[in-house]
């Protein structure tokens, strides 16, 4: 797959289009919408607390599953639905998550 193939496109910087249609639990996904500016204190404990108790203890913000359960909070989509993207997918995603979390710290 070529770099041109696996391009994404942004709108207004919260919208991610995957590289081909998704499908989950017979739902196709074309793009999601990431909007980490909605996303509360709350949100971030709540991701945290869930990767607690799966016994991950990586350093939150270069922790691929952390970033998943944010994008998941930011999507409004299931941690499982994130989960299931295709690895291209799921890692510019997860990329996204990783940014916004580093500008925070």
């Amino acid at each position: 797959m070529s770099e041109q193939e696996i391009k994404v496109t942004e709108k207004d910087g919260r919208a991610y289009k995957f590289a081909r249609p998704f499908t989950y639990e017979d739902v196709t996904y074309e793009e999601i919408i990431l909007d980490f500016g909605k996303l509360t204190g709350r949100d971030l404990i709540d991701c945290e607390n869930e990767l607690s108790s799966s016994g991950n203890l990586l350093s939150k913000e270069i922790n691929q599953e952390y970033q998943a359960l944010v994008v998941a909070k930011a999507s409004n989509l299931h941690y499982q639905v994130i989960a299931a993207l295709p690895a291209q997918d799921f890692i510019q995603v997860t990329k996204r998550a990783q940014r916004f979390l580093l500008r925070l710290v």
